[in-house]
């Protein structure tokens, strides 16, 4: 036993190979297979159980499992889908990032002026030169310095955006509200540090804390939700401000349009963009990003001409004392400017969210050596002409193009507008995708519009909803400057998100330096607050439409992740003891029918009660049923020889399994019912052979052994090489790395009796024959999925706004939603159903 006083934590030292720090339970190995009499089965133990066992901090080898492949350890796994391409397939990369990426920041020119000084009227040179410093200074510390720099590297294997955060932080520490959490999970959610330090030590505290709190677990998810919440609400923004803010320069062109028209025809261009959006990615990346390419091309060459005709002299405003000066002239108008100045750094957190389509070097280089140049003379060209024009702020953009190159770049800057718009577009069904995954969105409809990138996806029903959300901004908020406060409101939301859930994925993950760390919050968090209290002080312009919308998207989000954490926690009280399986025999009380049942249930450990209903309800049950658990992992992507983990239910003779398929949140579920069957049966087998395997290893360790009544109970499922590295014995992928000298079993939790070591290998070998026939037997006759439906509906006792949330709120979302099996398309006479409803 651990003393009380001792330290929780301690390590373990091995000889020095390439090794990494990791949690483990203390005594985990006899706690996970020591089944034998008097001793709990492993299904027994509830999630509570295993959060009360002691912890050590021991270093291990380089594991071989489905959460190295992030880290590209494992030769032949899945690697980044940029890393082999030529350089012609490299410069189409570029152009598919500007079409997809850049598309959000490279239209704020069109915008970003006129907001600002619509609020603060220019008075004479010194307040262009002010307001230009604060435009170039916050493209550098915002889009450049926090996102380029430094938020791009927080990302989860290719996977940005708040969510790909929040899985992040998840697989360092366990603070996901559902506790369907694994001890294999435990074991991969770990640090990897070369040797202890003071930032270790601080960060396992941090771990400690996030993990025993269940108010910062509360206040961590409702972050992660208010930051998603702001993204869908930018997707909804974005193309409004966009189109209208591009079709505005109508008005320089054609002195007679009035205002409506504009909305009319921003109107029919929003139908149009997202008509096209189910295209894909990839397609209207290779269409758009030529366009936009040439848009950028233009910015430039505009800002070069108004330097040379105007004024070269802006360059001055390099030196931030003009932003000292200009609120010293301007004082509270210059503080309301600061609404508008934000909205040149929109288009930041799709950099960030757009990750999974493209890869980090690829948006980095395109945004340093394209982008931002581009931007900072386009800035740099407008602020020079109105250095001669101070009436013309209201069309800077468009009155400062020559008037021969007007109708082009107008007909340019429209196109420019268009893709703009898709970048939070695509940037939002990345967010839903990963929130739906991990618990946290009702399940849709998704469409993978690439076979070779498996990011890009297209989400029918959010379209159409961003469709009439965006129609009706522009129609009953048609100013660009309301637009813009709205918009502002949006994208602080989700900025200010990201570098608190930054800050913790430095501390917890990165541990780097606390002094790092503190400046990178309050440096970029306070300016975030500074620009947001500004943007709150025009709520009242109309602009909280956008901030209303936001938190119907949070409550609706709040309100999925609250039911689904009742319906888990009320079927994991109620599951079906071991002990009344055991009572009822290796027939179950009923008759076994040849087939194969597959019972599906959202458990991850033991029975769920609602195969109890199954055993009432029908006449007879499968010779061989599995328990399948489809979980989704904090990991993007689970190899496909890793997707199934395998448990012995019950004595052999139950022929009763549990299978866990493993997803990542990035993983595509495309396969058919047959190929999921085929693909289950096969790792069954592999499991079956490498138990009976365990078996022979122990056996044989047991002659040679003292005969300790606790080794003979125990399985080994680690295997232990001389250099101190210590291997799981149960993960698939280890078969390709295993050598003739080393032996792996699976991971079992049998409840069964063990069998007797004194029996011959051919006897063994039978054993092993009988169950592998058996199960191809049962595998031709059918294959049946039993599916449970189990509702929650709040007791009668229950506060009023529980019953209203529950009763009301939830069940509409859950009824609305789609079925996980849908995937597979299974017929509907492979089909069983029955539905069960737990009161919470």
């Amino acid at each position: 036993m651990v003393e009380d006083g001792q330290e929780r934590h301690r390590l373990v030292q091995t000889d020095p190979v390439e090794s990494r720090w990791v949690f483990q339970d203390e005594d985990d190995m006899e706690i996970e297979d020591n089944e034998g009499e008097g001793s709990p089965s492993r299904m027994d133990m509830d999630s509570e159980d295993e959060d009360n066992l002691e912890h050590r901090l021991i270093r291990t080898g380089p594991r071989v499992d489905s959460f190295d492949v992030e880290a590209l350890e494992v030769p032949g796994a899945p690697r980044n889908d940029f890393e082999e391409f030529g350089i012609w397939r490299r410069v189409i990369l570029v152009f598919q990032t500007l079409g997809v990426v850049f598309g959000d920041v490279g239209t704020s020119p069109l915008y970003t002026f006129r907001v600002m000084f619509d609020k603060a009227p220019i008075n004479g040179d010194e307040d262009v030169l002010g307001a230009l410093s604060l435009v170039l200074y916050t493209l550098i510390l915002i889009p450049l310095v926090k996102y380029v720099l430094v938020v791009l590297w927080a990302n989860d294997d290719g996977e940005g955006g708040t969510f790909a955060l929040y899985s992040l932080i998840c697989r360092h520490a366990k603070v996901s509200l559902i506790p369907n959490q694994l001890p294999s999970d435990a074991h991969i959610s770990s640090f990897r540090l070369k040797v202890p330090s003071a930032e270790l030590e601080r960060s396992l505290k941090i771990k400690e804390q996030l993990e025993t709190s269940s108010a910062l677990k509360k206040l961590l998810l409702m972050l992660v939700l208010a930051g998603t919440a702001m993204v869908i609400a930018d997707g909804v923004v974005t193309p409004a401000m966009s189109v209208v803010s591009a079709l505005d320069g109508l008005k320089v062109g054609i002195s007679g349009i009035r205002q409506e028209e504009v909305v009319m025809l921003a109107v029919a261009f929003l139908v149009i963009l997202f008509s096209i959006q189910r295209y894909g990615t990839s397609k209207m990346g290779l269409v758009v990003g030529p366009a936009l390419f040439i848009w950028f091309c233009c910015l430039g060459g505009i800002g070069i001409y108004n330097l040379i005709k105007y004024d070269s002299n802006v360059w001055r405003a390099f030196n931030p004392v003009h932003i000292y000066y200009y609120f010293k002239g301007n004082t509270v108008n210059a503080w309301h400017a600061l609404g508008g100045c934000i909205l040149c750094a929109t288009g930041s957190e799709a950099m960030f969210a757009d990750l999974c389509y493209f890869s980090v070097r690829s948006i980095q280089l395109t945004f340093v050596f394209l982008v931002f140049p581009c931007l900072l003379l386009g800035y740099l060209g407008q602020a020079a002409y109105l250095m001669q024009n101070h009436n013309g702020s209201s069309q800077a953009f468009f009155s400062s193009v020559p008037s021969g190159a007007f109708w082009p770049v107008l007909v340019i800057a429209n196109v420019a507008a268009l893709i703009a718009s898709r970048a939070m577009t695509t940037a939002t069904f990345s967010c839903i995708k990963q929130s739906a995954a991990l618990g946290c969105f009702p399940r849709l409809k998704i469409i993978h519009t690439s076979r070779k990138f498996m990011g890009q996806i297209y989400i029918p029903v959010l379209n159409w909803f961003l469709l009439a959300a965006c129609v009706v901004l522009v129609i009953f908020v048609s100013s660009i400057t309301k637009i813009g406060d709205a918009y502002g409101i949006a994208e602080l939301g989700v900025m200010m998100m990201t570098t608190i859930l930054v800050t913790l994925v430095m501390l917890l993950i990165w541990q780097i330096n606390i002094i790092i760390v503190l400046a990178f919050l309050v440096i970029f968090l306070g300016m975030e607050l500074t620009f947001f209290s500004s943007v709150l002080w025009s709520m009242g312009d109309g602009s909280w439409i956008i901030l209303v919308f936001a938190v119907v998207l949070f409550l609706i989000m709040y309100i999925w992740n609250y039911g689904s954490k009742l319906k888990y926690e009320t079927e994991v009280r109620q599951k079906m003891p071991m002990d009344l399986l055991r009572e009822l025999g290796p027939n179950l009380g009923t008759i076994r029918a040849p087939g194969i049942g597959l019972v599906y249930n959202e458990l991850a450990r033991g029975i769920p009660a609602i195969f109890g209903h199954f055993l009432t309800a029908l006449p007879a049950i499968h010779s061989m049923i599995i328990f399948v658990c489809i979980k989704y992992v904090p990991v993007p992507m689970v190899p496909q020889n890793e997707r199934f983990l395998f448990r012995r239910v019950c004595p052999k003779s139950y022929h009763m399994f549990r299978c866990i398929a493993r997803y990542g949140y990035k993983d595509v579920r495309k396969e058919n019912h047959q190929a999921f069957e085929q693909l289950l049966i096969e790792s069954l087998e592999k499991f079956i052979r490498r138990e009976a395997q365990e078996r022979s290893l122990e056996s044989d360790g047991d002659c040679d052994g003292d005969g300790d009544t606790d080794s003979e109970e125990t399985f080994s499922r680690v295997l232990v090489a001389p250099n101190g590295s210590v291997y799981s014995l149960g993960i698939p992928l280890l078969s390709e790395h295993k050598d003739a000298s080393k032996y792996y079993s699976e991971a079992s939790t049998s409840g069964e009796v063990k069998s007797d070591h004194s029996a011959d290998m051919p006897d063994a070998e039978q054993s092993l024959d009988r169950e592998l026939s058996f199960i191809r037997q049962a595998k031709e006759c059918g294959v049946v999925y039993l599916l449970g439906h189990g509702g929650i509906r709040a007791r009668k006792d229950s506060w009023f706004i529980k019953k209203l949330v529950v009763n009301y709120f939830y069940a509409f979302l859950r009824k609305n939603s789609r079925r996980g099996v849908t995937n597979l398309s299974v017929p509907h006479s492979h089909l069983m159903r029955v539905a069960m409803t737990y009161m919470v």
